[in-house]
């Protein structure tokens, strides 16, 4: 893409995610500018853009909410300036975990049974039953989630999860492999097998450096890319990913989590339209066991969104 024109980075943003999307936001910067590129860093702290004069493209590394659910693209339409990633239907879409799995069954995605919840008059429990998976729907992807295996820990889940939202994801417990698909340009890339430290995939598993544990062997999470699948499996998996990707009309990129059990069924859990962006983070590593480095992966996102939207 041309080097002269200024690519403004914006991280941050207002949500819970404040911490990780400064990461993501500063390792795009460093890489854009990498690449010889004319990059800037913008720390959104509020839903009041202000966005430096002459940007061409905004980078978008602002993860869950106001960066990831459709509000800060209106935005960007609104002044005019193209932007990275998903558009506002899709960001909202696959923002909203209730609207994505309604999606991903009308679209025949594999995907766990699931059931809503109404609990703006007090907690009430499904009909499904025991175990399930408790999700607030428009959290950043591991925020206020919940497995509960008994009725004393459906009954916590439950209440915590409504501390988000009235409406709430019940879904079908599955027992399997922790896997991640990214998607880039409708082309799925290498497999990643998560396999968290502590047997649950969790904020503090994927993030262990925020509680300042990053040097503690027994946090954290491992990685495998290529994940270690036969042929037919892998296509099976990555079908399913992309097949979800394409049902919420994502563009540019994502990254979708699966879970495979222990038939080597694939079950989509959900997209990720802004996925985390650090050089070690998910996309990134499966990116480079595909050839592409942290560096022109940016610029990559950034080249396919400008002439996207440009």
């Amino acid at each position: 893409m041309e080097k002269s024109l200024q690519i403004a980075v914006l991280m941050g943003g207002p949500g819970s995610e404040r911490e990780v999307s400064l990461a993501s936001g500063n390792a795009v910067l460093e890489a854009l500018k990498g690449q010889g590129l004319e990059a800037v860093a913008v720390d959104v702290t509020s839903r009041e853009l202000t966005i430096p004069e002459g940007t061409a493209l905004c980078f978008n590394t602002i993860h869950g909410t106001f960066g990831e659910d459709g509000e800060m693209q209106s935005i960007l339409e609104g002044m005019g300036l193209p932007y990275t990633g998903a558009g506002i239907e899709s960001s909202r879409l696959g923002f909203d975990k209730c609207a994505s799995k309604k999606v991903f069954v009308e679209h025949g995605v594999p995907t766990p049974a699931s059931e809503i919840i109404d609990c703006k008059d007090g907690i009430v429990f499904p009909d499904m039953p025991l175990p399930y998976v408790v999700k607030p729907p428009r959290e950043g992807s591991s925020v206020g989630i919940s497995i509960a295996k008994t009725q004393e820990e459906a009954e916590h889940a439950i209440t915590e999860a409504a501390k988000f939202s009235d409406d709430i994801l019940i879904e079908q417990f599955v027992e399997g492999k922790e896997l991640t698909v990214g998607v880039l340009d409708d082309q799925p890339l290498p497999i990643v097998h998560i396999v968290p430290r502590g047997g649950v995939y969790d904020m503090a598993t994927k993030y262990p450096w925020m509680n300042g544990e990053e040097d503690n062997p027994d946090v954290g999470s491992d990685y495998y890319c290529p994940a270690d699948f036969d042929a037919e499996t892998t296509a099976r998996i990555q079908t399913a990913a992309l097949a979800a990707h394409k049902a919420l009309g994502v563009e540019i990129y994502s990254r979708v989590d699966v879970l495979l059990d222990a038939d080597n069924n694939p079950y989509v859990l959900e997209a990720n339209t802004i996925p985390g962006m650090t050089a070690t983070s998910l996309l990134p590593k499966a990116a480079q066991a595909a050839g592409l480095e942290f560096g022109p992966l940016c610029e990559r996102i950034a080249d396919l969104s400008l002439s996207h939207r440009g």
